[in-house]
């Protein structure tokens, strides 16, 4: 079983993250090693707010506790570019922080993310670091803008 590291903590809360703070490589790593539960497939409503619908499939690591004492979480898109993000979170319906991973998605699966955790501040609010700069990603994944 895998622990989190508490510097995540502490950096789940600075302002200041940027993408060298992260071993991405580690996580990729631990993806694979351990691989992914899907437990709220893409169209499942939220157990607890049923008006809230995820975008994307959503699991969890296997193995592994993050910040909440759970899985580390874990959102896995269309594409096949493996770990593209992190977002840190508040939860203020439980009044903790942790991180949830963003794997293998495209850019607009990266915004559909952001835009679902941070969609009511009120239950929850995110700040997303990507691991690349998102026009490299729309290039690699031959997905321009109009």
């Amino acid at each position: 079983m895998y622990d989190c590291p508490f510097t995540l903590f502490i950096m789940s809360s600075s302002l200041h993250l940027n993408s060298a703070s992260i071993d991405w490589l580690f996580w990729e790593c631990l993806i694979e090693t351990n691989g992914i539960s899907i437990d709220r497939p893409y169209g499942t409503a939220h157990p607890e707010y049923p008006h809230i619908i995820y975008p994307l499939d959503y699991g969890y690591i296997n193995n592994t506790t993050g910040l909440d004492g759970m899985e580390v979480d874990i959102f896995v898109g269309s594409a096949n570019n493996g770990l593209v993000a992190m977002i840190f979170t508040n939860d203020y319906r439980r009044g903790d922080q942790e991180f949830k991973l963003i794997y293998n998605c495209t850019p607009p699966e990266i915004y559909c993310v952001n835009g679902f955790i941070n969609y009511d501040r009120t239950l929850m609010e995110g700040k997303l670091l990507v691991r690349y700069p998102l026009h490299t990603l729309w290039r690699r994944e031959n997905l321009f803008p109009r």
